[in-house]
């Protein structure tokens, strides 16, 4: 499974604060792992330099082997934050779609 985390211009990441959501997200999609051939990440500051409540935004996009890609997005007040609710979303849509093609 490759991960690749992008950031637009008003978060800089640097590799430390890479490796570690690379490292958390193997580990919470590590049961998933034979099925996704990617997992990318999109971080952004939709306030940019300004304050404000929730406005740091994750989109999570799983590629899943033969499937159609599934996309989450989410928002908090810290990236940990968007990206942790990012994760749980995107599992609950994982395990709906392998629940599906296991019943086929």
């Amino acid at each position: 499974m490759e991960i690749l985390i992008n950031t637009d211009h008003n978060i800089s990441a640097s590799e430390e604060m890479r490796s570690y959501m690379r490292a958390d997200l193997e580990t919470a999609f590590e049961r998933f792992s034979d099925h996704l051939t990617r997992l990318e990440v999109k971080i952004s500051d939709e306030n940019g330099n300004k304050e404000g409540e929730k406005d740091k935004k994750c989109v999570l996009e799983a590629r899943l082997k033969g499937m159609q890609p599934l996309v989450v997005t989410s928002h908090g007040n810290s990236i940990d934050q968007a990206l942790g609710e990012a994760s749980t979303k995107m599992k609950t849509s994982l395990d709906t779609a392998m629940g599906k093609l296991r019943s086929y």
